[in-house]
């Protein structure tokens, strides 16, 4: 599960790998309620654009954005069936967001202490996630949101060492450069297929606790 994560500010990156401008005025650290830069793709244009939306998923049927406090992660695994999140993945709304790190608790000590998890190049990446518009039903004010999607870490040689020993492992899925593009525009069927944890590029991790 991912709660926290650095919004890249590296817009020079941002124009070299995926072509976008990054928005302006969002906060140095993104927790769920925050907004944070995603790249989406139209799909029938085929533009990709970058915008501002809020960490934690709010679907199309809910009745306010409480339910946001409980849908940031979401697993790949049963994404596509759960009613929070089976409307983006049918209308193939995948997105992804641009980070410079990622932050999990480590339990090595007994207690747990924030960890840093960076791509081992030490450049900026992106995670997958699914989006979706929202729109209040007192205001007619329309807002987009996102969900992080998570696989099973168990076998990943970093990944695999965070959260209590009792939980599951799970871990964000960092997709590689070279399947920015098929992510963006995978059809529902094959999706799931680029999110791989074999498939993520080198990561490493090492300990940030708070000062």
């Amino acid at each position: 599960m991912c709660t926290n994560f650095t919004p890249t500010q590296n817009r020079a990156w941002a124009r070299q790998t995926l072509g976008v401008d990054l928005p302006s005025d969002y906060p140095p650290e993104a927790y769920p309620g925050y907004v944070a830069p995603i790249v989406v793709q139209g799909h029938h244009s085929g533009r990709v654009a970058c915008g501002l939306a809020r960490f934690g998923l709010v679907p199309p049927w809910a009745k306010d954005e409480k339910i946001s406090r409980h849908t940031y992660n979401a697993r790949t695994e049963t994404a596509a069936q759960k009613p929070s999140y089976r409307h983006a993945w049918s209308a193939r709304q995948y997105a992804l967001v641009l980070v410079d790190d990622f932050f999990e608790p480590h339990y090595g000590s007994g207690k747990p202490v924030r960890w840093r998890i960076a791509q081992a190049n030490r450049e900026p990446f992106a995670l997958a996630a699914l989006w979706e518009r929202w729109t209040d039903p007192r205001t007619q004010h329309t807002s987009v949101s996102f969900s992080l999607l998570t696989v099973n870490a168990g076998a990943h040689p970093v990944m695999r060492q965070f959260h209590p020993a009792d939980d599951e492992k799970r871990t964000p899925v960092v997709v590689a450069p070279g399947h920015f593009n098929a992510w963006l525009g995978a059809q529902p069927h094959e999706a799931a297929a680029w999110l791989q944890q074999h498939a993520m590029p080198a990561l490493e991790a090492s300990p940030a606790p708070r000062p």
